[in-house]
């Protein structure tokens, strides 16, 4: 089991040497699918015996895929730029606190707001909504997230910044992102059952 490790850590390390932005959107795409399925099936094991049971919807998965494809390259670049622009190694060879708390911070006020941005937009725009409840999307769930999101985060980011070498970063925080992934998909889903319900209603009453 060890050799296998060792063997995907050097098979990983020489495809991000070679194909840095396709090994991360491969990896990032599978992690974050991942999650959904998890996601999935803790709500079909979770309904209770008065409600539907979910069927598995092999698309959603699709989308959460597309979503981590496209958006850790862009977490790869910003992992770059903290890495540039907050050095932690001093002359001395200790590490700062202060470049590292730097990077949590920039991390967390920055790139959080716009990642939960980006995830609410883009599946809403995957999902084939209007404006109108994108909108309600972002109204219903926006400010929950980000805040659930300050909550966890600042630590393992604390921990991937200090101790994970930068090819593994993304990697590292996606594997993470499996539980946060569990933790979005399920309330978007939430969410779109009940734009779902209210609609309905409101065309029942129009009709």
């Amino acid at each position: 089991m060890h050799t296998l490790r060792i063997a995907l850590a050097r098979v990983y390390q020489q495809s991000f040497e070679t194909h840095p932005n396709g090994t991360l959107a491969l990896a990032g795409g599978a992690l974050n699918a991942l999650g959904d399925v998890v996601a999935q099936m803790t709500q079909q094991l979770t309904t209770s015996e008065h409600e539907k049971r979910p069927q598995y919807d092999l698309t959603r998965t699709l989308r959460f895929f597309v979503f981590g494809a496209g958006m850790s390259p862009l977490i790869g670049r910003w992992n770059r730029f903290l890495e540039i622009k907050f050095p932690l190694r001093r002359v001395s060879g200790k590490v700062s606190m202060a470049a590292l708390s730097k990077r949590v911070a920039c991390d967390q006020l920055f790139m959080a707001p716009i990642g939960l941005t980006l995830f609410l937009g883009s599946m809403g725009v995957m999902e084939g909504r209007d404006g109108a409840h994108i909108r309600a999307k972002f109204r219903d769930l926006y400010q929950p997230a980000i805040l659930a999101n300050w909550k966890v985060w600042p630590a393992a980011q604390f921990v991937n910044f200090r101790f994970m070498p930068l090819p593994y970063r993304v990697p590292f925080q996606q594997t993470c992102g499996v539980f946060w992934t569990l933790y979005l998909s399920l309330i978007n889903s939430r969410a779109d059952q009940q734009h779902d319900k209210g609609d309905a209603i409101r065309r029942t009453l129009d009709g």
